[in-house]
C-alpha cells in the first residue's frame, strides 16, 4: 500500500511538472506581460512627431501613441511605462528633464537623440532656401559638430542613465536617411543636397553607435527598414518638407514609427 501511495505521488508530480512546462493549452492565448518597467527617453523621433495620435498628457511635447515606445509598451505590457520623450529636446534637456522615471527596478530604456544636438533643424531649414553652397557649408558645420562636441554630450547623458537605472538594457535607435537619390520628387533639394543630408546622418549614427558600445549600450539600426522609404521614394515613411505644417516635416509617418522603429527596437531588445 506505501508503495502504491508512493508511486501514486512521484506519479502527480510529473504530470504537475509536465503541465508547467507544456505552457498554454490549445486556444489558450500566452501571456504578453514584461515583468520590467520600461522607459522610452528621446527627442522628437522618439515622441513621435509626425505621426499623430498625440496624447493629452504630452501635447506640449507631442508624444504620439504611434511612436514605436508606446507601440512596443501595447504590445508587450511591460509592469510601468514612462514616456518622457520631447520634441525639439537635445541630450541636456534628456538628462536634465526625462531622467525622473530612471530608478534600480528599471528593466528597459530606449533612447533616440542626438539630431537636435546637431543642428539638423537648421540645417535643414538653410538646405530648403535656393542655392546649395549654403546648403553644403550648414551640413560640414553639423559634421563637425559631431565630431568634436556630440560625443561628450552623449557620455554625459549615458553616464547619467547606467548611475540612475544599472540594471536596464539600453537601447538606442538611431536616425533613418532621409533621401532616396534619383527618387521621385521633381523639385526642391539638388541631389548633391540630398546625398550630403544623408552622409550626415550616416556620420550621426556613427557617433552615436560608437558611444551606445562604449557604454554597453545596445545601438538599434533603422536605415534598412527604412531603405526604399525615404522621401522621393515611392512609398516614403517620412514627411517631406511641409510648409503648412513645418513640425511634421522630415519625421517618420505612422508606418514609419511601427514599420521602422517598432521592429528594430524589438529585434534588439
Amino acid at each position: 500500500m506505501r508503495q502504491s501511495r508512493t508511486a501514486s505521488g512521484v506519479a502527480s508530480l510529473l504530470l504537475a511538472a509536465a503541465a508547467a512546462f507544456a505552457g498554454p493549452t490549445a486556444g489558450e492565448a500566452a501571456p504578453r506581460t514584461t515583468a520590467i518597467g520600461y522607459v522610452a527617453l528621446g527627442d522628437s523621433y522618439a515622441a513621435g512627431v509626425g505621426a499623430g495620435g498625440y496624447l493629452a498628457s504630452g501635447t506640449e511635447c507631442l508624444r504620439s501613441d504611434r511612436a514605436y515606445p508606446a507601440l512596443w509598451a501595447d504590445a508587450h505590457a511591460p509592469s510601468s511605462f514612462d514616456f518622457t520623450a520631447c520634441n525639439h529636446a537635445r541630450t541636456g534637456d534628456v538628462l536634465a528633464g526625462q531622467l525622473g522615471p530612471l530608478s534600480p527596478r528599471t528593466g528597459l530604456v530606449t533612447l533616440t537623440v542626438g539630431g537636435s544636438d546637431a543642428g539638423f533643424v537648421r540645417v535643414m531649414a538653410t538646405c530648403a532656401l535656393p542655392g546649395h553652397a549654403a546648403c553644403l557649408s550648414a551640413v560640414a558645420a553639423a559634421n563637425s559638430f559631431m565630431d568634436a562636441t556630440l560625443p561628450g554630450n552623449l557620455d554625459r547623458l549615458y553616464t547619467a542613465i547606467t548611475r540612475k537605472a544599472p540594471a536596464a538594457r539600453v537601447v538606442v535607435l538611431g536616425y533613418p536617411r532621409l533621401y532616396q537619390l534619383q527618387g521621385t520628387c521633381a523639385r526642391g533639394l539638388q541631389d548633391t543636397e540630398r546625398s550630403a543630408l544623408n552622409a550626415a546622418v550616416d556620420h550621426l549614427d556613427r557617433v552615436i553607435a560608437r558611444r551606445a558600445a562604449a557604454h554597453g549600450f545596445v545601438f538599434a539600426d533603422v536605415r534598412t527598414a527604412f531603405a526604399g522609404h525615404e522621401i522621393c521614394s515611392s512609398s516614403p515613411w517620412l514627411h517631406s518638407v511641409d510648409w503648412l505644417d513645418l513640425t511634421d516635416s522630415y519625421h517618420p509617418t505612422a508606418s514609419g514609427q511601427s514599420l521602422g522603429y517598432l521592429p528594430a527596437l524589438t529585434g534588439a531588445v
